[in-house]
């Protein structure tokens, strides 16, 4: 996207390349000392690379504060550095290079201190000597040639690119309240680990009903075959999946079949192959070193992978900012998951118990985060959290708008396997949290870094006479009872890809990263299409009725026999599922008494006291309601 800027000292037009200079402040992180003769940024120049004269000239700007000399080099000077200015205030360095071609695609690294080279933090795209190769044309076709003789990864740019025009305007986003998120991973969910192919398997998503995808991260991370926890480079979308044009391409379907889009934002961390990690690192110890601008030496938590930003840092919080107006701006979503949220503190902690107390100082960073991601888009933007972080914490965020995530998957896997004593689901409501609503905890029965629930029901799975878990009927049916629970339940919920299929392949099968078979075949098995086909009545009940939003809920989430009694402006809804492995009675509190429907068979039941005898078979369930539910 071209972004032109008209300047009032120079006659020249900018225009912003792999620069993400999104003002998110005043402060771009400081850090630096006065430089004598230090040349100042030229006007308008940003973060990367800024386009100036139609394309044929361009600045690049890289922030690298208490360096002693950086270049320039690139395929427009033979790899043979050009000297770059400081700023007067010592944090910036920069250059402009002319005589470029406009419709030329170049390469280029920074030469830090003569020995250094990095690529540009800021860039769309990268190239990979290491890993490229093994991208496929059908996925990213006519993919540039390495340039020869070069080592490590180069920044790309191009003034000239084929613009992606959007085709769906004046998407509403789905009120946080209905939000049914499906959560996904493009290298697994398809073959082709490709957008496009992604897209044509829209209608499947578009049939179960759900509102909305989030992706695992899609943004460069090293290597291909990855989960894309590792992130390296921020605004570059990974060439594993795809072009960049191919991933809005998704967005814009998703937008226009009624879907909203989130991503899965990795901002606890970085790996080496970063630029930014490598701009400050210390070789012999393998840590950033103490005057990085970004990063901790040390991590500050127990569960960090890859090295540790500091979200204190003023550094941090510009890039970060960056980062999010970013994909907001340019890609169209609506929404962020931010990965491992509880590691944004410079508090130290040693272990889980600590680490996940009230932390003031973490609140602060994630309000701040989140007025400013108001700032840029005010229009209903998910903002979700994977936190786990004390009630008093969670409900404090929740009060400024965030969502967080609800892990609910060992106490829903012990109700589909029939080990009811360790089955409590009480945490999948949000008045134990003593949130003031329901709308901001995202339930989920399994996410990606859970293990599948049909996998355990098939291994691990109780049984009583002839009812076993183990069956592969009797397990789907448990896990339609367990769907039909959390869906009842008001507030976001999220399905992990294929557990609307009874998905039974170990999250360990060959190794917990590795790839997984998405085995499309499943559908064309009637026992697993009659799970899809559930799944899509119970979230097509659930969006479209609002009596699922309510805050007026009470429930009975422990034992053999749980139900939920919901009362809504002009319905009552009654659920109730018996998770044991042999048929149960037990006395349900109805909300009101009268006749009630049933969701799947329409047939009615007469209830003349608000306590009531209900007799469940093993496994069976039903969401009886006032009125006819849509």
């Amino acid at each position: 996207m071209k972004k032109i800027i008209y300047l009032l000292l120079i006659a020249t037009t900018l225009t912003s390349a792999c620069s993400k200079k999104n003002d998110p402040g005043t402060d771009n992180g400081g850090g630096g000392t006065t430089v004598t003769n230090g040349k100042p940024l030229p006007s308008g120049a940003n973060d990367g690379v800024t386009f100036i004269n139609s394309g044929t000239s361009a600045i690049f700007n890289l922030y690298a504060p208490g360096k002693t000399t950086v270049g320039l080099i690139g395929d427009f000077n033979n790899w043979t550095a050009v000297n770059m200015n400081q700023t007067p205030d010592g944090t910036r360095w920069w250059v402009q290079i002319d005589n470029l071609d406009p419709n030329k695609e170049y390469s280029y690294q920074y030469l830090v201190n003569g020995t250094l080279k990095v690529a540009d933090p800021y860039c769309e795209k990268i190239l990979d000597p290491a890993n490229d190769s093994y991208i496929p044309s059908s996925v990213y076709p006519n993919l540039k040639t390495y340039p020869s003789g070069q080592t490590g990864i180069v920044s790309e740019f191009q003034y000239n690119q084929t613009a992606y025009t959007w085709k769906t305007t004046g998407f509403t986003r789905p009120d946080k309240k209905n939000l049914v998120i499906y959560e996904l991973h493009v290298r697994d969910f398809v073959a082709t680990h490709s957008y496009k192919t992604l897209i044509d398997t829209l209608s499947y998503l578009s049939n179960l009903g759900v509102n909305a995808v989030e992706l695992m991260p899609v943004n460069e991370f090293e290597g291909n075959d990855s989960w894309g926890y590792n992130p390296d480079f921020y605004f570059a979308p990974d060439k594993y999946y795809g072009t960049k044009n191919d991933l809005k391409a998704f967005i814009d379907a998703c937008h226009s079949k009624g879907m909203a889009v989130i991503l899965d934002m990795v901002l606890n961390h970085s790996f080496g192959s970063s630029p930014m990690v490598q701009l400050y690192f210390n070789t012999s110890t393998q840590k950033p070193t103490s005057d990085s601008p970004w990063f901790n030496v040390d991590p500050t938590h127990p569960d960090n992978v890859g090295y540790d930003f500091n979200h204190e840092s003023a550094a941090t919080k510009y890039f970060a900012k960056n980062v999010m107006k970013f994909w907001m701006t340019e890609y169209h979503i609506d929404g962020y998951r931010f990965d491992l949220a509880k590691g944004f503190t410079q508090k130290v902690t040693t272990d889980e118990a600590s680490w996940g107390q009230y932390d003031a100082s973490r609140v602060a960073i994630w309000k701040d985060y989140n007025s400013f991601i108001k700032s840029v888009d005010p229009n209903n933007f998910y903002v979700i959290l994977e936190n786990f972080a004390s009630d008093q914490e969670e409900k404090e965020e929740s009060a400024d708008g965030m969502m967080h995530w609800n892990n609910m998957n060992y106490n829903f896997n012990e109700a589909t396997m029939g080990w009811v004593g360790t089955s409590d689901l009480t945490g999948l409501f949000f008045t134990p949290h003593t949130f003031t609503a329901p709308d901001y905890l995202v339930g989920y029965m399994e996410s990606h870094d859970e293990e599948r629930i049909q996998f355990k029901n098939e291994n691990y799975g109780n049984s009583s006479g002839s009812y076993n878990v183990k069956d592969l009927a009797t397990g789907l049916k448990r896990v339609e009872a367990a769907a039909a629970y959390m869906l009842s339940t008001p507030g976001p919920k999220m399905i992990w890809e294929f557990g609307e299929r009874g998905y039974d392949i170990s999250i360990n099968n060959t190794s917990r990263l590795s790839d997984k078979p998405p085995h499309w075949e499943y559908m064309s098995d009637p026992l697993r299409k009659g799970l899809y086909n559930a799944y899509a009545k119970l979230i097509r009940m659930k969006i479209n009725n609002p009596v699922f939003t309510t805050a007026n809920v009470l429930y009975t989430s422990t034992g053999a026999i749980k139900s939920i009694a919901l009362t809504g402006t002009d319905v009552k809804v009654m659920v109730v599922a018996n998770f044991d492995v042999a048929t149960q009675t037990s006395s349900v509190a109805f909300p009101a008494t009268g006749t009630y429907y049933d969701y799947y068979t329409g047939n009615t039941i007469s209830v003349s006291t608000t306590f009531t005898n209900v007799t469940l078979a093993p496994g069976e369930y039903h969401i009886y309601s006032t009125a006819v539910l849509k």
